[in-house]
């Protein structure tokens, strides 16, 4: 059976934490910025784990990480 392969956008977004849940960066922190107060930005850009409810599928773009 030949290898399956790693969604190429998917291995960029999400790394594996040790003890095998999904990590994640939070969007809207790009552009328009200007409107949004210093603690929401700050809280923007810390990473987040993936909800749990998406993890399945997310499991099924990253078969070997």
């Amino acid at each position: 059976m030949p290898k399956m392969k790693s969604n190429s956008g998917a291995k960029k977004r999400f790394k594996r934490t040790g003890s095998g849940k999904l990590k994640r960066k939070k969007a809207y922190k790009r552009h328009i910025l200007t409107k949004k107060s210093p603690k929401r930005k700050n809280n923007l850009g810390k990473s987040t784990l993936v909800h749990e409810n998406d993890q399945k599928s997310i499991d099924k773009l990253l078969p070997y990480s």
